[in-house]
């Protein structure tokens, strides 16, 4: 029966924070403001550190997200090449253990603190962290359904205006023959003709859309919360490690990025502007922590539960696509299955991506 009622009082908790006068005193109430007795707390360091980081972050976001841009007419940096397989199988390794490592953890650490005042038991009764990212991860999956449909069916109108013959295969693609929208060919004997190779082509190519801009949902989101809670801080203490580990993921992150936007084909208006977005999003939360630090109490109930809740649904978002669209895509691809060499080398560089990643959980 508690958990019901405090499960029943958690609305009201939103309702109350709704109110413009009590969410601005419940971002900035001092009462449990952990900031005073913080270790090494130094503001003019700090702020000479958060320029560090933002100089920091900026350069590695924009040289992971640009390295498969630009290489891509290079032939050792090719999307279909092994050293790009490679390196990405790594890539994919820092962005699931950001997921599971840092992000659940963040978001359970944030719904449990003690400075949830009387709604901490509420928060404490039920496990919202694995909610929320699960959540997450079914609304990815539908997503990810509905924008390929979307993808695949104004493919199909475009080579029909075109003058193509559209693929026809058996099963999934009677819901295009009845729209209307594709052309069959026949043979002559009663078949239908499909032409595998370009319908695969199409496939593809409207999968790379589609992960790539679900992938940049998901480290954006979380990008500016971590941006958030750096820009904060005024302990140069716990700013400096997590500076490093912001960069190193943020490099990767931005690479596996890259590759996907690369792999999409997009025009290089729409590259630049997906690869600048991303690229962007963590300094800008770090200038944003800054400039309001001097009111902003990241232990009020309010920013603990926003920063929990975002935490565990952008921690979703990012397992999902690291398991299905990076790793599952790959790893069980005919490329990688006909070559048990390059095999081994994959899977130990998703591991090695994955244990460093880990890795930095234990000083950020």
């Amino acid at each position: 029966m508690f958990l019901f009622e405090d499960l029943w009082s958690l609305p009201r908790l939103f309702s109350e924070s709704l109110n413009l006068q009590s969410l601005r005193e419940s971002f900035t109430s001092s009462s449990c403001d952990r900031t005073e007795s913080e270790q090494c707390r130094d503001e003019s360091a700090a702020m000479v550190l958060k320029f560090v980081a933002v100089a920091s972050i900026l350069v590695a976001g924009f040289g992971g997200v640009s390295i498969p841009l630009v290489g891509k007419s290079r032939r050792f940096l090719r999307p279909d090449g092994d050293v790009f397989a490679a390196a990405k199988a790594f890539a994919a390794g820092v962005i699931l253990a950001t997921g599971f490592v840092h992000m659940l953890r963040d978001s359970w650490d944030a719904l449990r603190e003690p400075c949830l005042g009387t709604h901490s038991r509420a928060w404490a009764k039920f496990p919202f962290t694995g909610f929320f990212a699960m959540v997450s991860a079914l609304f990815t999956l539908l997503v990810d359904f509905l924008a390929t449909e979307y993808y695949e069916r104004r493919e199909a109108r475009g080579r029909v205006e075109r003058g193509k013959v559209v693929d026809y295969d058996e099963g999934c693609d009677e819901a295009l023959l009845e729209t209307g929208i594709v052309e069959v060919k026949d043979l002559g004997r009663g078949g239908r003709h499909s032409h595998s190779h370009d319908g695969d082509d199409v496939e593809s190519s409207v999968r790379h859309v589609v992960v790539s801009q679900v992938l940049e949902l998901g480290i954006v989101s979380h990008s500016m919360i971590i941006g958030l809670s750096l820009g904060v801080s005024q302990s140069p203490c716990t700013m400096k490690p997590l500076i490093v580990a912001l960069s190193f993921h943020q490099f990767f992150e931005g690479f596996a990025l890259g590759g996907c936007i690369s792999q999409a084909q997009f025009k290089t208006l729409s590259a630049t502007i997906m690869s600048c977005f991303f690229a962007l999003t963590t300094p800008l939360g770090v200038a944003i922590g800054a400039s309001v630090a001097s009111i902003f109490n990241p232990y009020s109930p309010v920013a603990l539960i926003t920063e929990g809740i975002l935490d565990a649904l952008s921690a979703g978002i990012l397992v999902y696509m690291a398991l299905v669209d990076l790793i599952a895509a790959d790893f069980l691809s005919k490329k990688m299955r006909c070559n048990f060499r390059f095999q081994i080398i994959c899977y130990c560089l998703l591991f090695l991506g994955a244990g460093l990643m880990s890795s930095l959980a234990i000083w950020a």
